[in-house]
């Protein structure tokens, strides 16, 4: 916890805080004003929302005020109208071993949830895949994407514009290649309706998640487009054709962000002893409730609970959480071997993650990073967000293999009552 002792004296800081608080009581400065009031002190204007609060509504939130965050170092970048922070309950799982292009070796898997079972089942996972030798792990693609949407008078205007971006493909490069170091404009996709014309340009974009990185970048490209072909007017510089912060088929059949695909094999013998159960009653589980119930549900993913997994790293590890929504989305395979033991594999469209920027750069989250030796930007570009791409996968396997496993034997009910309530012993 921050202790502003140092900064200040403590009566001096007291009577500060309720000066401040007084002003925004009394309507005089808004929430968003105080850090002028406060001579730009983040970590100040914070307390005095907070106390602000309290007063308005009777309460005492000490619990919103204990955290370890800067913000000075953070308001502006990822936080505005700052009170303090919401503490998720941090667990680990693992070793999982990895065998990827760029994860290699045995890691442990930080988790943060509120859900009672869910880091002792990616647990048992985790051994269950070690014990077999490890998950295999790749990054198949790697697709950023941002898609303005122009409005032109035609259909003749708009096979126009779509040849003219074709032909001056590299001058459209240079542009949005000039707002970023790692950043690179690798194609685009176009696609029209009446006389609206999206444009999906897709970039690599090193180590960072890269959402905000190719948004700048698509606005020079937007501006270059307006000035060089008059008939062509930027609606909106994101179209939904992205696609951001939603679930779509366009994600789950063409990706964004990292298309990651793990597999393991599980020998007949440990599944038999770590999970209970035996190979056929897995990818019988896996037929009947990912394919056909996700089917006649007209889910845009067919798996058991990649969400689960998916929230617990992104909340650990700095992650855009709002992307959950189409980095959950993702198809199970379960298959026999043709010497009777359990081939598994979850393969991952649309994974949308970095290991710089974002949320990556606070205190909990860096730590969180750095267990998995993914903290920052990698030697070359992109290393360290593509073996936490692989990481993530592997881990998103094991709780895959986990949760149907558990469904297969019949013990999911009792894992929730034992470790989601309480309820029943060790």
């Amino acid at each position: 916890m921050l202790d502003l002792h140092k900064s200040f004296g403590f009566k001096m800081n007291q009577i500060k805080i309720e000066e401040l608080a007084k002003l925004v009581l009394n309507g005089k400065i808004k929430f968003h004003e105080v850090e002028n009031e406060a001579n730009g002190d983040s970590n100040l204007a914070t307390i005095v929302r907070r106390r602000v609060l309290e007063q308005l509504l009777n309460l005492k939130l000490e619990n919103i005020g204990k955290h370890s965050i800067d913000f000075n170092s953070v308001v502006g970048r990822n936080i505005e109208n700052s009170i303090g922070a919401a503490q998720v309950p941090m667990g680990i799982a693992g070793p999982l071993k990895v065998n990827g292009d760029y994860a290699k070796g045995e890691f442990f898997i930080p988790l943060c949830t509120t859900e009672g079972a869910l880091v002792a089942s990616v647990n048992r996972g985790c051994s269950a895949i070690t014990r077999s030798g490890g998950a295999n792990s790749k990054v198949i693609r790697d697709a950023m994407t941002r898609a303005p949407l122009f409005k032109v008078p035609s259909l003749e205007h708009a096979e126009k514009l779509v040849e003219w971006v074709r032909e001056n493909f590299g001058k459209v490069r240079e542009v949005a290649e000039k707002t970023t170091r790692h950043g690179k404009l690798v194609e685009f996709e176009p696609y029209i309706v009446g006389t609206n014309v999206f444009l999906r340009f897709i970039f690599q974009t090193g180590d960072a998640m890269g959402m905000n990185m190719v948004t700048i970048a698509c606005d020079e490209i937007r501006k270059l487009i307006e000035k060089e072909c008059k008939y062509a007017k930027c609606v909106s510089l994101s179209g939904n054709v992205c696609v951001d912060k939603k679930a779509s088929a366009m994600n789950l059949i063409r990706g964004r962000g990292k298309t990651v695909v793990a597999e393991a094999k599980i020998k007949r013998k440990t599944v038999e002893e770590v999970l209970k159960t035996i190979p056929e009653a897995i990818c019988e589980v896996n037929w009947r409730k990912n394919y056909v119930g996700s089917a006649l549900a007209g889910s845009y993913g067919f798996n058991a609970h990649y969400a689960n997994v998916i929230a617990a790293i992104f909340i650990a590890c700095g992650q855009d959480t709002a992307q959950i929504v189409e980095s959950s989305m993702g198809i199970t395979t379960a298959e026999l071997t043709e010497e009777g033991d359990l081939h598994l594999a979850v393969t991952l469209p649309s994974l949308e993650v970095g290991t710089v920027g974002g949320g990556t750069r606070l205190p909990t989250q860096s730590e969180a990073l750095k267990i998995l030796g993914c903290y920052g930007g990698g030697n070359p570009a992109g290393f360290n967000a593509k073996k936490f791409a692989e990481i993530v996968a592997a881990t998103v396997l094991a709780g895959e293999l986990s949760l149907l496993g558990a469904l297969a034997a019949q013990h999911l009910a009792t894992a929730h009552l034992k470790l989601g309530r309480g309820k029943l012993k060790p």
